[in-house]
């Protein structure tokens, strides 16, 4: 079972940045997509970023340009980061960190960490 653990978050200033990060208690061997979704109240949960196991990255309109996904170069990549600049109220929800394994086409979700925009 694989557990996803998330840091960063929190209240922010609009035009302010921060970064969220997410890290997998195990390795990943097969071939995968992790990153992240956000749900705002009244919304269905939707993409913010997601990078594949190949290095392919894919951002929502929303948020391209202004927020960057990456992960760490390690043997075994198990941790990504969000780096979220230029935030708008907009970008206000809960965040949660995704893992999808494509063999088995299991999700794993991490628990949410709240991102607020605000003056």
């Amino acid at each position: 079972q694989v557990q996803l653990v998330e840091s960063g978050g929190g209240l922010v200033q609009p035009g302010g940045s921060l970064r969220l990060s997410c890290a997998a208690s195990t390795s990943i061997f097969s071939n995968y997509a992790m990153g992240w979704y956000r749900q705002a109240p009244g919304n269905q949960r939707e993409l913010v970023a997601r990078i594949t196991s190949g290095g392919t990255t894919n951002y929502a309109d929303s948020v391209k340009g202004r927020f960057t996904l990456s992960r760490d170069n390690a043997k075994n990549t198990r941790t990504v980061y969000l780096q979220m600049n230029s935030l708008k109220p907009e970008d206000t929800a809960v965040y949660y960190c995704n893992l999808r394994i494509f063999r088995t086409q299991m999700d794993y979700w991490g628990q949410g960490t709240q991102v607020t925009v605000s003056s």
